[in-house]
């Protein structure tokens, strides 16, 4: 399943990359984190790995190691994510008169191999609303940071 949305930021790409790239302090914006912690020794990069809690509905469902595979800030970076999904997720930024276009995009399979693709048809729809969630999450996160992220 592929899934992408996007969103104005109030400040540049700069800034916004800060508050992306800032990895234990996404739980507090993203919609379906519970708890983020690197698994690497470095935090920036090609090669930084995260463990993620993840939960559903406010119920913790489970724990994904992801690894930073692309890294051009303040641009973009791309994850693979690692089981139970298998696939990438990536974000872009660009900038916009008024700040930054975030776009963030999902390209997921449940491992599941019986039944993973109607599994993840059937999660496309929650996994949409969890990234305009997240996204409004982070909107509010950088207008709260202030200017300088």
């Amino acid at each position: 399943m592929r899934i992408e949305r996007w969103i104005d930021l109030p400040c540049d790409p700069d800034a916004a990359w800060r508050v992306l790239v800032d990895w234990e302090r996404q739980a507090d914006w993203m919609a379906d984190a519970d708890a983020i912690v690197v698994t690497s020794s470095q935090r920036a990069g090609t090669g930084v790995t995260l463990r993620v809690r993840t939960r559903l509905f406010g119920i913790p469902a489970f724990t994904e190691t992801i690894e930073v595979i692309d890294w051009e800030p303040p641009n973009a970076l791309i994850i693979a994510h690692g089981p139970p999904l298998r696939g990438r997720g990536t974000w872009t930024l660009e900038r916009t008169p008024a700040g930054t276009r975030f776009t963030w995009g999902e390209r997921v399979e449940l491992e599941t191999p019986a039944l993973g693709w109607l599994l993840s048809a059937a999660y496309a729809p929650v996994l949409g609303w969890l990234l305009r969630r997240s996204m409004r999450g982070l909107r509010a996160s950088i207008i709260a940071r202030g200017p300088d992220g």
